[in-house]
């Protein structure tokens, strides 16, 4: 049998041994993608998209992300039309 390509929440808590509230707060704070589906809007994980979750976590926790883009400098208080 083919492995499904979308996850439920419950199965995203299951893999990273975190409870279902837990997995639902990374979908809430977009840490996670996920997408809502049906009427009652259940929530699905990619299973690429879980594990590129999971690359990333292991990437930060070594420290190897990369850092925040530097504000340029004069750009502080400017707008558009200036």
């Amino acid at each position: 049998m083919a492995t499904p390509r979308f996850l439920t929440l419950d199965d995203v808590a299951e893999t990273l041994n975190v409870s279902w509230s837990q997995a639902y707060a990374l979908v809430r704070r977009k840490e996670l993608i996920a997408i809502q589906i049906g009427g009652r809007g259940q929530w699905r994980v990619e299973r690429d998209e879980l594990e590129r979750f999971i690359q990333q976590k292991y990437a930060e926790a070594r420290g190897t992300t990369p850092p925040p883009e530097p504000a340029r400098p004069g750009a502080e208080g400017r707008t558009q039309d200036a």
